[in-house]
């Protein structure tokens, strides 16, 4: 019965390191069951050193305002190549 119990709860844990830390390698139906993990769409920080430049990182800078930046990961923001989409230069 303990070893059981063990079996179980070493599972448990495997499955439930899977889904925090590697969840776009889950299977296709457990993804849609399952709820997102909060590891698989972090936040990313917005802002600007000192010389001007944009830099997005995934720690907010300490010395300098930022802004915080979600990515939707349903959704894709580049255009998938031969789609149509990207502009033509025919001229």
């Amino acid at each position: 019965m303990k070893r059981t119990l063990l079996v179980v709860l070493a599972l448990a844990a495997a499955l439930f390191a899977w889904w925090r830390l590697a969840p776009d390698t889950l299977p296709g139906f457990a993804q849609r069951v399952v709820p997102r993990s909060p590891e698989s769409n972090p936040p990313l920080y917005k802002w600007r050193d000192a010389a001007g430049a944009w830099h997005v990182t995934d720690a907010p800078p300490a010395d300098r305002p930022y802004e915080t930046v979600v990515v939707d990961p349903d959704v894709n923001v580049v255009p998938a190549y031969g789609s149509g989409e990207e502009e033509r230069d025919d001229d």
